[in-house]
């Protein structure tokens, strides 16, 4: 599955996060922002549960700024889980 995320306050514009059915963690792709510092943090993502690179990502700040690449993509992978939740939820 493949979720993409428009981020705030980070230099990147756009967090592409494909994922499997179990929540897993494929790849990690951005648009904008550290080319090298984004491929880093997707390459130690891959293959990690969402709920644990959540847990690694959420309240990283960068320099003075209140949020960073790595928060956002805990953000997006947070918007992931709570979707998810919600298609759980549905009854038929």
């Amino acid at each position: 599955m493949i979720y993409t995320f428009q981020p705030e306050g980070v230099c990147p514009n756009e967090i592409i996060i494909e994922y499997d059915e179990n929540n897993v963690i494929q790849k990690i792709t951005a648009n904008g922002g550290c080319s090298g510092n984004l491929q880093g943090i997707s390459a130690l993502a891959r293959g990690m549960s969402i709920q644990d690179a959540i847990n690694h990502m959420k309240g990283i700040r960068c320099s003075f700024k209140q949020t960073s690449c790595p928060d956002q993509i805990a953000a997006a992978l947070e918007k992931i889980m709570e979707d998810y939740s919600s298609a759980s939820s549905c009854t038929v």
